[in-house]
């Protein structure tokens, strides 16, 4: 049986006009996380969305591994949705991104005033009631985010065949589980947990919303199983401490 661990990228810069780059404390989440992992299989393949974020949180992770031997894959079908377009459709002020932000510095706690806004613009995007409007509508990301998963499962199960086929002596070889880390975001996270465990929208925006930089959910798979092991354990953080628990 094998597994995939998709691993939300590290705290980005949510609220500024430059979100896809990793503050330092999440470049040291994704080291924290890297460090942890030096007490388990070493994996045997890397995936990467193509976002910024993505892979500079593969990078420090490796760092923290101390490895750079594994083979790396980049996948765009991992990306997150568009935060910036879907912020726009709900309020034309958005599309002044720089000067919006700047505004929000004037609330007193103006993280919450974002999080309220963000929350009713996903809201509006998921509502499919505005879909011709968006670059990419809530249906197109949750079939891209699925196709994403589909072709790592597909490729892994097409080579286990193959090499079952070719090595029939070799006992064991075609079944040994391999460990597959996928470098992605929270939306895309939460899209494919939607598609796996049947949840409807607003249980799937939830999950959206408690998903923690760096935490990894654990899938397993095989010829005639799927399912999930476990969703956001962000246990490596809890171990270096509260500080480094951060949701954006």
């Amino acid at each position: 049986m094998a597994k995939i661990y998709l691993i939300r990228h590290g705290q980005a810069s949510f609220g500024s006009s430059d979100y896809d780059q990793l503050s330092d404390k999440g470049s040291q989440q994704a080291s924290i996380l890297g460090q942890y992992w030096r007490s388990r299989p070493l994996p045997s393949k890397y995936y990467c969305g193509d976002l910024l974020r993505h892979g500079q949180t593969l990078s420090h992770f490796a760092k923290g591994l101390q490895t750079d031997a594994t083979p790396m894959v980049i996948h765009s079908g991992f990306n997150e949705f568009n935060h910036v377009d879907i912020l726009q459709k709900f309020n034309g002020e958005w599309h002044h991104f720089s000067e919006k932000t700047e505004q929000l510095q004037q609330y007193e706690h103006p993280n919450k005033v974002l999080h309220k806004e963000f929350y009713q613009a996903l809201n509006r995007w998921m509502s499919g009631k505005h879909d011709l409007e968006y670059k990419e509508s809530w249906p197109q990301f949750k079939s891209r985010c699925i196709r994403a998963l589909q072709d790592i499962i597909e490729q892994e199960l097409a080579s286990r065949r193959a090499l079952n086929s070719n090595k029939p002596d070799v006992k064991g070889n075609a079944k040994q589980a391999k460990d597959i880390l996928v470098f992605t975001s929270g939306g895309t996270i939460s899209a494919i947990l939607q598609h796996m465990l049947q949840l409807n929208d607003k249980q799937t925006l939830a999950i959206n919303q408690q998903t923690r930089n760096t935490s990894v959910t654990k899938i397993l798979f095989s010829e005639k199983m799927l399912s999930v092991d476990y969703f956001n354990n962000y246990s490596h953080l809890e171990q270096a401490g509260e500080e480094w628990i951060t949701f954006r």
